[in-house]
């Protein structure tokens, strides 16, 4: 398994440097431990061969170019120091391989303005987006194909991820570091990369159904305590009490926000936690059940089905199957 982290003129260390460290560092903790991908290939590459001046004048010697590189399961495209325009221009081999690599499977994951580069390459049509808050509306003004989330640090469509903030940067590598190792590795590098001991909103967000990030802290806090207590059953009438809302303006302020209903939200963050489930323990379906809030087996499994297409079986063996699996 190969990662890749491209290396531009003038870009922000930082957007190579944090996603490399953390996936080193995690690398390094899965080799003395024994767990899973510990001979992770981590691989800075540049457009050209020589040596890359990225901002602030930190120089960084990618160890090849990336038209040597026909294969890498995750791509990371920086983001730029000012306007990435005057670079966009001389940049179509990176943008043919970026198209090239992701038809081939490649996951890219463009870091604030980088993603000018995926957006550039046709990648984002018709997908959610988003990139720095200085250039929103240039990037709306030059892809307005491209379904810009202005409210949304973190998006994720079709294995394109694009970041806001060098901030989501490290939530959006803390994500794909559990994909990669698991959950006990991320944990880990949670409490080394970052002086919170809970994971990020943000980073939440990519581990269960994505939703637009939005700014009802009200409705955070009902998404927080229903992702603490789903397990437990839920009624809407004493979740509204619990928050002294009623349960019309709880159902009309948590759709404006997250585009759901709370009992749909639940659902779902239920199925999310099953499928973490079903990919790192050895709980039958039964279990599996039970343990996220349901007591029938049968309608859990329909429910299961619902969502995503395969039985509770069957999606146990895909993701066994191949060790690193992005879910969108």
């Amino acid at each position: 398994m190969r990662v890749v982290f491209v290396a531009l003129e003038r870009a922000l260390a930082s957007s190579i440097t944090i996603p490399l460290e953390m996936l080193h560092a995690a690398r390094t903790i899965s080799r003395v431990n024994g767990g899973p991908n510990a001979n992770l290939e981590l691989l800075v590459a540049g457009i050209e061969p020589g040596i890359s001046s990225m901002a602030g004048e930190l120089m960084i010697a990618p160890a090849t170019a990336i038209e040597s590189i026909d294969q890498s399961d995750l791509i990371f495209v920086p983001g730029l120091w000012g306007s990435p325009v005057k670079t966009l221009r001389t940049s179509g081999t990176l943008l043919e391989w970026l198209v090239k690599l992701h038809g081939e499977g490649s996951i890219l994951c463009s870091l604030v303005t980088g993603s000018y580069f995926l957006a550039e390459a046709g990648l984002l049509d018709g997908r959610d987006a988003t990139t720095h808050w200085y250039y929103f509306d240039d990037f709306e003004s030059r892809y307005p194909r491209v379904r810009l989330e202005r409210k949304r640090f973190i998006t994720l469509d079709n294995n394109l991820y694009c970041t806001g903030s060098v901030n989501a940067a490290r939530d959006v590598t803390l994500h794909l570091v559990e994909e990669i190792f698991g959950t006990v590795i991320a944990s880990d590098i949670a409490k080394h990369f970052t002086h919170e001991i809970k994971r990020s909103y943000e980073s939440m967000l990519l581990g269960y159904q994505q939703r637009e990030t939005h700014h009802d802290e009200l409705i955070i806090k009902i998404q927080e305590w229903i992702q603490g207590n789903y397990q437990h059953a839920v009624q809407i009438d004493e979740l509204a009490s619990r928050f002294k809302i009623s349960v019309r303006s709880l159902n009309r302020r948590f759709k404006a926000a997250t585009r759901t209903t709370p009992v749909q939200y639940l659902r779902e963050t239920r199925i999310d936690h099953s499928r973490q489930l079903l990919k790192q323990s050895n709980l039958t379906i039964a279990e599996i059940a039970f343990t996220v809030g349901y007591t029938d087996t049968s309608h859990f499994g329909s429910l299961f089905r619902q969502d995503t297409g395969v039985t509770p079986s069957e999606y146990r063996s895909l993701v066994r199957s191949k060790l690193f699996k992005v879910k969108d």
